[in-house]
């Protein structure tokens, strides 16, 4: 007699397979040409010529949808140089950013939305938290790893490193926001020379 096979939780229907890829694609397509606004359920299945029945198998709301789209563009995380001084690898490190920031428009428009969603409608939900995170991880990272440095913090003392993005990453993410001109290597370069000026200061 012959043995059935059990399904296993980690057999995947290749039919809910392909149709979420068709789904993601399609709200990653709208993002790309309309922005965060342009995904919407009756746009979605429109594209993907997928049924609203079976995205709502696989997204809760459009939020979902948006952050899932969104996260499907976001860059690498950056990483933080490992040698020169403290302000050159703070002066690279800010440079990164400004490039990831500068040539990605989908990022900057992750963080606008990220700043202005309603937290009361799906500020927890499962993909907006991981949407957030990644956020985080993003610009925190590597510079909790450069501030938290042995030389950095006799330097500096320990740093706040939320108020340290606010000061170095703040400006570059605000002229972008606005439309004005990119910051330039220079500008990251006096960016950073305020930083640390006022942490001397501050310091005394």
């Amino acid at each position: 007699m012959t043995g059935s096979v059990e399904p296993t939780h980690d057999d995947v229907d290749p039919r809910k397979a392909r149709s979420q890829a068709r789904l993601v694609e399609a709200a990653t397509s709208l993002l790309k040409s309309g922005g965060v606004e342009a995904i919407t359920i009756e746009a979605v299945t429109r594209v993907s010529k997928v049924a609203r029945t079976t995205l709502y198998r696989h997204f809760d709301n459009v939020a979902h949808l948006r952050a899932t789209a969104l996260e499907q563009l976001l860059p690498p995380v950056v990483q933080a140089p490992a040698d020169g001084s403290l302000r050159d690898r703070l002066v690279e490190l800010v440079t990164r950013q400004a490039a990831l920031i500068n040539g990605a428009p989908v990022h900057v428009t992750t963080l606008a939305w990220l700043a202005t969603a309603d937290q009361t409608d799906y500020g927890e939900a499962p993909a907006f938290v991981s949407l957030r995170q990644r956020i985080i991880e993003q610009h925190r990272q590597p510079f909790d790893e450069l501030l938290g440095s042995a030389d950095a913090r006799a330097i500096l003392g320990d740093a706040d490193t939320e108020l340290a993005l606010a000061q170095l990453i703040g400006p570059i993410v605000f002229l972008r926001l606005i439309g004005s001109a990119p910051a330039t290597g220079d500008d990251c370069a006096s960016i950073v020379d305020v930083f640390l000026a006022g942490r001397a200061q501050s310091r005394h």
